[in-house]
């Protein structure tokens, strides 16, 4: 009688760390399963000629969002989760750590190419940020995500973060 009971009481005290673990989400689980296809504004570049004036876009203003009142997944509010990305600095710190950013999933979105729409951007604050240096890879970020929209000079996000944890994203071996 007394392992069930130790046993039970194990198990009480385990299963709120074990709920605490932070549910890997994916993007397109951000959109919500009726909402219409997205199709992104970008026209490839297949005639060479045109090459410098890509390479002239660099330094142009950031391209127009296509969608940025995009549908988002009211259920995810307030949910602890753990969102692979990449992240383009929106603040940065005397030390060169980015703490205000826009968590995307791919590189160079709302820089090199148009913002993706809102439901695919999040709005991450971080007190210890990111070294400017670093921004080249992509990231794991934690925390509790709101369901809140927010606009930058670059683009506007449909989700909201505060991030528990930063860390480098590394597939698995």
């Amino acid at each position: 009688m007394m392992p069930r009971a130790l046993l039970a009481l194990l198990m009480l005290v385990a299963l709120p760390l074990w709920a605490a673990e932070p549910k890997e989400l994916t993007w397109s689980e951000m959109i919500p399963p009726d909402a219409a296809p997205e199709v992104p504004n970008m026209t490839p570049l297949h005639d060479l000629s045109q090459m410098s004036d890509a390479l002239a876009a660099e330094s142009a203003p950031a391209a127009k969002q296509d969608m940025p009142n995009a549908p988002v997944v009211k259920s995810l509010d307030g949910q602890n989760i753990r969102l692979p990305g990449y992240i383009v600095p929106l603040e940065v710190s005397e030390e060169g750590r980015s703490t205000e950013f826009l968590l995307v999933p791919y590189f160079g979105a709302c820089i090199h190419v148009p913002p993706p729409p809102s439901n695919q951007i999040v709005h991450v604050k971080s007190e210890v940020g990111v070294k400017l240096d670093e921004l080249y890879q992509p990231y794991w970020i934690e925390g509790a995500l709101q369901v809140k929209a927010s606009s930058s000079e670059l683009a506007d996000a449909g989700y909201q973060m505060e991030a528990d944890k930063i860390y480098v994203y590394e597939l698995p071996e």
